[in-house]
């Protein structure tokens, strides 16, 4: 088993399994689906391994994030907007 994520306060939870991707395609996926997010919106992706790279980009962009570590390594991180503030 693995702790899940939290829901975010939104309008709608957006899913992206990028988990069978070889590298760069995840972090690349992300950034699109990011791009892409209506404001107010969460991103909830599935990862084959911890994005370390992909952190410091997020933060850059304002965004906020949690992740949980699954049993097969991968990782779920769940991603919004910093609200304004």
């Amino acid at each position: 088993m693995h702790p899940s994520l939290p829901s975010v306060p939104g309008p709608m939870q957006h899913l992206l399994d990028v988990s069978g991707l070889p590298p760069p395609e995840p972090l690349e996926r992300v950034l699109d689906a990011l791009a892409d997010l209506p404001s107010g919106d969460s991103l909830k992706v599935r990862l084959p391994l911890e994005p370390v790279l992909l952190y410091p980009m997020l933060r850059s962009m304002g965004m906020r994030w949690e992740h949980s570590q699954r049993a097969d390594a991968s990782v779920e991180l769940l991603i919004w907007e910093e609200p304004p503030g």
